[in-house]
């Protein structure tokens, strides 16, 4: 089989500079067979776009623990858009408040997943959403 490995990239935009869960989501993603590309700290959405782009990615996950999750989101999407990216799936996590979940959706975030979610939880999601079936 040569089917193509889901590709996603971990990123951290804004100024937080914790990135232990990004770490851990990204080694789990990895473990789970799929290609993951990690940022690093302090990326601007540009970065994380352009980062995307040059990356050919499925699904990009930003985690923010800033509270800055409704500037830096909204751009992130406005620039894949600009871009032609609306196929990349976007998960957020971080320290997110219930009620921006609803906005986040509404405005094309797949996934929204706090501290303590199970890594297998994200896994089985991004698969969903790439590729349409959970993970065997």
């Amino acid at each position: 089989m040569s089917e193509r490995k889901i590709r996603v990239l971990v990123a951290k935009p804004g100024l937080d500079g914790h990135d232990r869960g990004a770490k851990v989501v990204a080694r789990a993603l990895r473990d789970a067979g799929m290609e993951v590309i990690y940022t690093g700290l302090r990326q601007t959405p540009e970065m994380v776009a352009e980062a995307a782009l040059q990356e050919d990615v499925d699904v990009i996950g930003l985690s923010i623990l800033s509270g800055a999750h409704m500037a830096l989101v909204p751009r992130v999407l406005e620039i894949l858009a600009a871009n032609g990216q609306e196929h990349v799936k976007i998960f957020v996590g971080g320290i997110i408040p219930d009620e921006d979940v609803p906005r986040l959706m509404e405005i094309g975030v797949v996934g929204v997943y706090g501290p303590g979610t199970l890594t297998e939880d994200i896994i089985n999601d991004v698969r969903q959403a790439v590729v349409g079936a959970p993970a065997a």
